[in-house]
């Protein structure tokens, strides 16, 4: 009778074990499911955050290479068309690039302190030209850096969290868009053969 007591005792002790590790392994699952839905379901405030950061840190860099290579194009540009729409891009970018300080300032968000090592190199092959090599290259880039940043800025416009930068970035988009009108424009004077689409928007709005 005591070794039949004890036997029951003994599979009643583990099944109530088992019994408990199964409740809590329900627990366990049931809390991580939960996790991942409330993950999954809606971005977190630090993604929002490292977005706009990325955003604004690359508008920043591409304010302070539109100025840098404006007063590059008052040194080495033959063309008088091409070092005035230098001159443009040192005006409106150095007022850009002072209000995105300002937002930055608001924010307390640091940007880039200077240009990268990407830009450098750019820069050391346009320094390198000069007269109508330089116009000629300096407007190819014009255009092609001009046509990402207005795509760049209408889409951030749509997607950017934070108020004050995505104000920023509407108010700044119909100045991209009149740069990059304007480089279509000066580009083909300097050689610059534009592509069949730069064509067909250069004509509507001529029309």
């Amino acid at each position: 009778m005591n070794i039949a007591r004890n036997i029951f005792h003994i599979l009643l002790s583990l099944a109530i074990s088992l019994l408990l590790c199964c409740m809590a392994a329900a627990q366990n699952s049931h809390a991580t499911n939960s996790a991942k839905s409330n993950t999954n379901s809606s971005p977190t405030s630090n993604e929002a955050v490292s977005a706009t950061q990325r955003f604004m840190d690359e508008a920043a860099l591409s304010n302070m290479a539109e100025v840098d290579l404006g007063k590059l194009a008052q040194q080495n540009a033959e063309s008088s068309e091409v070092k005035a729409f230098g001159e443009r891009m040192i005006t409106d970018h150095t007022k850009a690039d002072d209000e995105l300080k300002q937002v930055a300032a608001q924010q307390q968000v640091n940007l880039p302190p200077g240009l990268d090592s990407k830009f450098e190199v750019t820069r050391a092959r346009l320094a390198k030209l000069h007269g109508h090599a330089f116009d000629e290259a300096y407007m190819r880039d014009m255009v092609t850096d001009h046509k990402k940043d207005v795509a760049e800025f209408k889409r951030e416009s749509d997607t950017l969290k934070d108020p004050a930068v995505k104000k920023w970035a509407e108010e700044t988009l119909p100045v991209l868009e009149s740069h990059l009108q304007l480089a279509e424009k000066v580009a083909p004077t300097v050689g610059v053969k534009l592509s069949a689409k730069n064509e067909s928007r250069m004509s509507a709005m001529a029309n």
